[in-house]
Formats: C-alpha cells, structure tokens, sequence
C-alpha cells in the first residue's frame, strides 16, 4: 500500500478502506448467518483474512493521520481522525464479535454430529447384538427340535425291535403248532384262529415298520 503524502490522500484512503470494509462485513455477516448450524467447510476462511488485511490497512492509515494531526492539524482535521478511530474501532469489534460466535456454533455443531455419529454407531451395534440373539435363539430351537426328533425316532426303532422278536417268537410257535396239528387234526380249528390272529399281527407289524421307516427317512432329509 502506498504512503500517503497529504492530509486529503489519507482520508481518501481510510475512506476507500472503510468502504471496502463494509462490503466485505456485508459478506461475513451473511455468512455467518447461513453457516452457524453446520461445521466449518474452509469457506470463511478467505474472507476472514480478507476483513483481517483490510482493519490492519485501515489502522496503518489511522496511524499516519494520528501523526499527521500530532505535527499541528487543527481542530476539525482532529475532529475527523477521531470520526475514523471509531469506525475502526467499531469494524473491529463487530469483526472478532461475529467470528467468535461462528468458532462457537461450529464447534457446537461438529459435537452435535459427532453425537449423532456414536448415538448412529451405538444402534448398528445394538442391532448386531439383537440379531446374534436372534441366531442363537433359533440355533437352540432348532436343536430341541432335533433332540425331540431323536427321541421319536428311537422310540419307534425300540418298537420295530420289539415286533421283530415278537415275530420270531409266533414264528416258532407257529412251527410247533403245525407238528402238532400234523399229529392231532382236531385242533385244526384253533390252529385256523391262530393264524388268522397272526395274519392281523403281521398286518399291524408291517404297517408299523412302514411308519417307522417314513419317519427315518423324514428325518434325514429335514436334518
């Protein structure tokens, strides 16, 4: 910035300053208006240090008119150094006023959505949590199930056993009964009821094994 040589050259330029002030405040209040509930981006960045430039300017030239008035000004050239002390005075204050308060709601906003982020965390871990729950609770169902099925399925192997001899058994007594039939034909009657009563047995055993055998292969399939 060049040196003004006179006392109109540093009004001009203080004036000149100041106007470029108030546009580039104009800029920083809007800003700050639209940033306020949202975490820094850079953006103010610029301007901030524009604004800043311009107040340190604007006091270089209040600092040469102060000499200027020092070396015997009047009254009135007195009068206007003060005039432009309070401007930059009241830039100023608004300036570290406005940044403080945009640092402030920044911050508050980054801490809003850092809590944002752990409460979003704290539900995606809750929800594993639930959903490892849910598997073990079907894991065991699955089990019981399958320890019942075990179960069945034994039950109806022990009766298949049971049957299996109990046939053996009418088997040979079958085989004893038709020796002695062969000796004493009037018992051919109770003979006659026997093996109808031995037919029905068979029938029952067979079906019997039929439905122990379904089961079984049932089980193997859904296991």
């Amino acid at each position: 910035m060049d040196v003004p040589s006179s006392w109109d050259a540093l009004r001009k330029q203080a004036r000149k300053i100041e106007a470029q002030l108030d546009e580039q405040m104009h800029s920083y209040r809007r800003l700050v208006s639209t940033k306020a509930l949202s975490k820094s981006d850079g953006s103010e960045t610029d301007l901030e240090a524009g604004i800043d430039l311009l107040l340190r300017q604007l006091q270089q030239v209040n600092a040469q008119m102060q000499a200027w008035v020092s070396s015997g000004g009047s009254e009135m050239v007195s009068h206007t150094l003060t005039r432009h002390q309070e401007i930059l005075q009241d830039l100023t204050q608004e300036f570290y006023r406005h940044r403080s308060s945009l640092r402030a709601k920044q911050e508050h906003a980054s801490l809003l959505e850092d809590f944002r982020e752990f409460d979003r965390t704290r539900l995606d871990l809750e929800d594993g949590y639930g959903s490892e729950q849910s598997l073990i609770k079907e894991h065991m169902g699955i089990n019981r199930n399958t320890a019942q099925m075990d179960g069945v399925i034994s039950q109806a192997q022990a009766t298949l056993g049971t049957l299996v001899f109990q046939r053996s058994t009418f088997g040979g007594i079958n085989s004893k009964l038709s020796n002695v039939a062969s000796r004493l034909p009037t018992v051919n009657t109770i003979l006659a009821a026997i093996k109808r009563k031995k037919s029905m047995d068979t029938i029952i055993l067979s079906l019997v094994a039929a439905v122990c055998t379904f089961l079984i292969f049932i089980y193997w399939i859904t296991k």
